[in-house]
């Protein structure tokens, strides 16, 4: 099923306006939030004050232990390990490709990995500066967090969302941009310069779209019972439902919303509520209950259910890749996503069975376009994995604290 409204003649306005201001590759957030001082004839394509531009993805891992509250940075490129900001007793670590928030019981710390990626659509610029800690957000464990290259949309538990000016958090500041009127069920989504957002209406939760002043600008009167989970995509942003998912796109100022039921059944502890997948990737996946995984193929719209043993952690890169499960084995087993078989594993990696995943800090496993990494908390190391040579464990990192919370920058 397909529906799409149009936005308001005035709001359309505002998007071409918007979009004139910001989508052309001079005018793009990252530079213009750090602009060069001297005349645009003489500042190099893509340049950006203060960082360092490079032909390939400069990746690192942000790694946190709640208990001690060591946070460091791990540079995938030198190797080299550095420390940040200490957070204790984090439950969970987000991040959105530059910046990771370390989420405590007390707030969130936000911390600017130094390593990030300006996608032009034809081409993509690489970028590393020093890590930075840009300071606390007042926002507890349970927040949702999201953002995109403009806002940081920040939703509490009571369902009451403040937006924040990412370009202020590229210059190590803190800036309140406003407050959204009303509360919304679920993470704000920032996406196509509006946010989407799950409002309370007859006892039912509809999908609405709100310009970045929070006003409502079009409903494509779809509902999503109990939403939770969501993920961005090249082909639009997936909503997790009880009965499945919607996919969310945007064309030409107007929003569309379709639906990706399961096509059957699926119990409450057997729904995708997490999805884990590649940045730029359109394969998601998610566990479905202790036993087997779901993978959304987002161009197909359609779920696949893969058995495998008890599931730690997921991913995959997508793309002919082979899924990735971490079992409670403490093995990394690779499966082919079309036939549903084991094909691969490798040795067992991790010192520790299954973790209690239910306040988000069990081990995961994150992905770019060449390497698979997993953190061993209890052997205080970082395993980077080839998924495209057998599971071959190409290196691993030995450290000085328990990375028991990680997340991947400058993808």
């Amino acid at each position: 099923m397909m529906i799409r409204r149009n936005v308001t003649p005035w709001a359309s306005a505002a998007l071409v306006l918007t979009a004139l201001l910001t989508t052309s590759c001079a005018g793009e957030k990252h530079d213009a939030a750090q602009a060069d001082a001297r005349p645009s004839s003489a500042t190099p394509h893509g340049y950006v004050e203060g960082a360092k531009e490079a032909a390939e993805q400069q990746s690192r891992l942000l790694l946190n232990d709640p208990d001690s509250g060591n946070t460091r940075v791990l540079d995938l490129v030198t190797g080299k390990v550095h420390k940040a900001a200490g957070v204790k007793n984090a439950v969970r670590l987000g991040m959105d490709g530059r910046f990771g928030y370390l989420q405590a019981p007390g707030g969130t710390h936000v911390l600017d990995s130094g390593a990030w990626m300006v996608d032009h659509g034809d081409h993509v610029h690489y970028y590393s500066a020093p890590t930075r800690d840009v300071g606390e957000i007042p926002a507890g464990s349970q927040a949702r967090i999201r953002s995109d290259v403009a806002v940081t949309a920040v939703a509490d538990e009571n369902g009451r969302t403040v937006l924040y000016d990412r370009t202020k958090l590229e210059k190590g500041r803190i800036v309140t941009s406003r407050t959204l009127r009303g509360t919304y069920t679920g993470a704000v989504v920032p996406y196509e310069e509006h946010l989407l957002a799950f409002a309370n209406k007859g006892g039912t939760t509809e999908l609405v779209v709100l310009d970045r002043r929070g006003e409502r600008v079009a409903s494509p009167e779809v509902t999503c019972e109990a939403p939770r989970g969501d993920a961005v995509t090249r082909r639009g942003v997936i909503l997790g439902c009880a009965d499945g998912a919607l996919l969310v796109r945007a064309h030409d100022g107007a929003f569309t919303a379709e639906k990706i039921p399961y096509g059957k059944r699926v119990l409450e502890r057997e729904r995708a509520t997490t999805f884990r997948h590649r940045p730029g990737s359109d394969t998601l996946t998610a566990p479905a209950g202790g036993d087997a995984v779901w993978v959304l193929d987002v161009a197909e719209g359609a779920w696949k259910r893969v058995e495998t043993g008890p599931v730690v952690a997921v991913n995959t890169a997508g793309e002919g890749s082979p899924l990735l499960v971490l079992e409670a084995d403490g093995s990394v087993h690779g499966y082919d996503i079309t036939t549903g078989k084991r094909t691969v594993r490798t040795k067992p990696l991790l010192t520790a069975g299954k973790r209690d995943d239910s306040d988000g800090n069990a081990p995961v496993i994150e992905v770019d376009r060449s390497r698979a990494y997993v953190n061993d908390p209890e052997g205080k190391k970082v395993f980077e994995i080839d998924y495209n040579d057998g599971l071959r464990i190409a290196r691993s990192f030995d450290l000085d604290v328990k990375p028991v919370l990680m997340a991947e920058a400058g993808r």
